[in-house]
């Protein structure tokens, strides 16, 4: 499974982390539980460029349940939490392309990792990851 994050000894501090922020998220634990069962997104590409932190591993988690598979880059390399990042990889088997503090050529190289999947459908919170498809990554 292709990845880049910075160190996978933070696996475990981060898999705290996120079980401890989806103690508050109970309707998405719900439709995580569902979405096991009835796998409605089998077969699914998911391309996200958010922000990496344990909200986002909660989300990612729950549409991986539902059979999607993912790729994850970070929006904004300055809230990337790489505990976080590196607990998706190892816990989850996620694809996750995100370091705090990534220089501006491995934040696009991340976004063009993202884009390799092919993702059908994308989540994007700062229009990067769609401006590059609609602009240099057409096909």
């Amino acid at each position: 499974m292709e990845h880049d994050t910075k160190d996978a000894k933070l696996a475990k501090g981060g898999k705290l982390r996120i079980e401890w922020a989806k103690q508050s998220m109970p309707v998405l634990e719900r439709i995580k539980a569902r979405f096991s069962k009835e796998k409605p997104l089998r077969g699914v590409r998911v391309g996200a460029c958010l922000h990496v932190t344990t909200e986002t591993a909660a989300l990612m988690q729950t549409l991986k349940a539902g059979g999607a598979r993912i790729r994850v880059c970070a929006s904004n390399p300055l809230s990337t939490q790489d505990d976080v990042a590196a607990s998706l990889v190892k816990h989850d088997k996620i694809s996750v392309f995100a370091v705090k503090g990534e220089n501006n050529k491995t934040y696009y190289d991340h976004i063009n990792a993202v884009i390799d999947l092919k993702p059908m459908y994308t989540m994007d919170d700062g229009a990067d990851l769609v401006s590059t498809l609609h602009s240099k990554r057409k096909k």
